[in-house]
């Protein structure tokens, strides 16, 4: 299922970040904020990108994903369940003593979810495996890895770029979901990693600046990157933190927060 309509692709992540809700909110814990800055990414990746199949999960020959900030797991697993994967109904039970749905992705019991992640900066290191064996096996899989902008303050990121791009993972494309605030603040004030784009280019990576909320702009950054040879591509997403609900918008304070009730229902209205 590949779906080329614009509107159609915004509609989905509206229901994405609709999800993203109700989860931390059942669970009365979780990272809402860049959950909802990530959902027109997914979005795009799991309904106009990539090559997979929900009643399929572990094909061999599938695009791989890696939530390398996977504390934002609300919005992997909400849109994992718009597309197929499981009961929308599991979203309800996040974070539970009993639920598959930890805080953190665990591929050996979510369906859909190709790598364990939680601890930050490993996402590409392991994305970096995956795209090698692809080559390696000739299988021809691509693989995306979706790391945030405070995240890439550890030093493993860079040593895992400089590895991507000595073997030429040219089937690799890492997503800097750059929503500019991490846990205690602006990224400027706590590790100021601009300029990100320039960074990655030095480091051999094919980058492409985007409006990371633009579904167009997602989509075209996307194909490009899959007519790039020699090189990975990093593609630099321009987001807002908390996108889609007024009162966390660009608000640190819903790193990791849920709402209450009362913020639920706002949120809910707003989202419908």
């Amino acid at each position: 299922m590949k779906i080329t309509d614009v509107n159609e692709l915004k509609e989905i992540a509206k229901k994405i970040r609709y999800g993203i809700i109700e989860a931390v909110h059942a669970g009365k814990s979780g990272h809402p904020g860049g959950s909802l800055s990530a959902a027109d990414i997914l979005t795009v990746l799991y309904f106009n990108q990539m090559n997979i199949n929900p009643k399929d999960p572990k094909a061999s020959g599938r695009d791989r994903f890696v939530l390398s900030k996977g504390h934002a797991s609300p919005a992997l697993y909400s849109t994992l369940a718009e597309r197929g994967y499981f009961d929308k109904k599991e979203l309800l039970t996040f974070r539970g003593i009993d639920s598959v749905l930890q805080g953190h992705p665990d591929m050996k019991h979510v369906p859909g979810v190709d790598m364990s992640t939680g601890s930050l900066g490993q996402g590409i290191s392991c994305a970096n495996g995956m795209a090698m064996a692809s080559k390696l096996n000739r299988d021809g899989y691509r693989v995306y890895c979706l790391v945030g902008d405070g995240e890439i303050e550890e030093g493993q990121i860079w040593e895992a770029l400089m590895s991507a791009s000595h073997y030429k993972l040219d089937n690799l494309c890492v997503i800097v979901d750059n929503n500019n605030l991490q846990i205690d603040g602006s990224i400027e004030k706590v590790m100021n990693s601009y300029p990100i784009d320039l960074k990655f280019e030095s480091f051999g990576f094919n980058v492409i600046n985007v409006d990371g909320h633009n579904i167009q702009e997602l989509i075209d950054a996307f194909n490009k990157a899959k007519l790039v040879k020699g090189k990975p591509t990093a593609i630099i997403a321009k987001t807002i933190k908390g996108k889609g609900v007024s009162y966390m918008e660009n608000q640190v304070g819903w790193h990791g927060k849920a709402p209450n009730d009362e913020e639920y229902k706002i949120a809910i209205e707003e989202l419908k």
